[in-house]
């Protein structure tokens, strides 16, 4: 069975235009520090923003482009740190989630949801999903041979001629698999 890279995705926040603007002031744009594994997704070079919760708070990097909505991917372990309980969702599926408070250098505004913790997944194009023999959508298992190997369950694969082969699993799940370094998972059938 061919493998595929699994990345560990930090706590972060994706904004919209609008929320750039009120963080980082009138005009302001997301600046590319870093490009990502996916197509078109990159770390800013922006300032972090802070976001306050009813027990803490914790700075994150933001993610760009913007999107068209605010959304703020959390481990649980951060999330209980924010003194929040957000549901794991997939990306963009943040209806009903809980909200937090942002503060940014030129400004701060309140959210009334957005927080997730994001759902493990891997990412793959059409032809990987033939290759692999999965569906967009489907879920699956997936086997991480490490210090600590572990089996991922509940993986969901999504499939877009935009995206690029990759899993992504938040820092408490690479803990828990010790997945440091270059690391390869494999789907288990």
């Amino acid at each position: 069975m061919p493998k595929f890279i699994v990345e560990t995705s930090a706590r972060h926040i994706h904004l919209t235009a609008e929320a750039v603007e009120a963080l980082y002031g009138a005009g302001a744009k997301l600046e590319v520090r870093k490009m990502l594994s996916q197509p078109g997704q990159f770390a800013c070079a922006n300032p972090k923003i802070t976001l306050v919760g009813p027990k803490g708070q914790l700075a994150v990097s933001v993610l760009g482009p913007e999107r068209s909505a605010n959304q703020v991917e959390l481990s649980f372990t951060d999330a209980r740190a924010l003194g929040i309980t957000p549901p794991v969702r997939e990306s963009g599926d943040v209806a009903g989630t809980p909200g937090l408070h942002l503060v940014g250098p030129a400004g701060e505004i309140d959210i009334d949801s957005g927080a997730i913790v994001a759902k493990r997944h891997i990412h793959m194009t059409p032809e990987d999903a033939a290759e692999f023999g999965v569906e967009d959508k489907q879920i699956v298992k997936v086997k991480l041979d490490t210090a600590r190997p572990l089996i991922f369950d509940d993986v969901v694969v999504r499939v877009s001629p935009k995206f690029a082969l990759a899993m992504h699993i938040d820092t408490d799940e690479c803990n828990a698999a010790a997945a440091f370094g270059e690391v390869y998972g494999e789907i288990v059938k």
